[in-house]
């Protein structure tokens, strides 16, 4: 393989190592929200930069735990996996902290998932958590943070 290839190979490698890692270490504030008995430590996403990371590049994800995106204004704020290499649940949940409706998201994807109305946050967390836990539409989750 001629050289130039090798340098442009090892320096998208060192790239994407180098992304993965901020991904992975990013220090998000996390604070506890409470779905019925279930206690969720929750990543707090809400500057734009945390929004657009997200849960990319990460390769596990505590049981209970998970990432809040917080945003300034209520829409229809819709979600995709790429980059993301965990199945999640997203739950929509509105200014009264009520989930308005839940998708399961596969890895790797482009696929939409949207809220059936417009929302202010969104819960992800591992795949199934919410289903597991008979945690359905209509059920609150509290503890969120006071809209600006």
């Amino acid at each position: 393989m001629p050289r130039k290839y090798l340098t442009i190979l090892l320096a998208s490698w060192l790239l994407s190592l180098a992304h993965t890692s901020f991904a992975q270490n990013q220090k998000l504030a996390v604070i506890e929200l409470k779905a019925g008995m279930y206690r969720i430590e929750a990543e707090l996403a809400d500057t734009p930069a945390a929004r657009q990371t997200g849960l990319m590049y990460r390769t596990f994800l505590p049981t209970n735990s998970g990432m809040l995106f917080v945003f300034e204004e209520k829409a229809i704020h819709c979600f995709w996996m790429r980059n993301t290499k965990l199945p999640l649940s997203i739950a929509f949940i509105d200014d009264d902290g009520r989930i308005v409706n839940i998708a399961d998201m596969e890895p790797e994807t482009q696929n939409n998932h949207c809220p059936r109305s417009s929302v202010r946050y969104a819960l992800e967390m591992n795949q199934k958590w919410f289903a597991q836990r008979a945690i359905s539409p209509g059920a609150v989750i509290q503890g969120l943070p006071k809209k600006q």
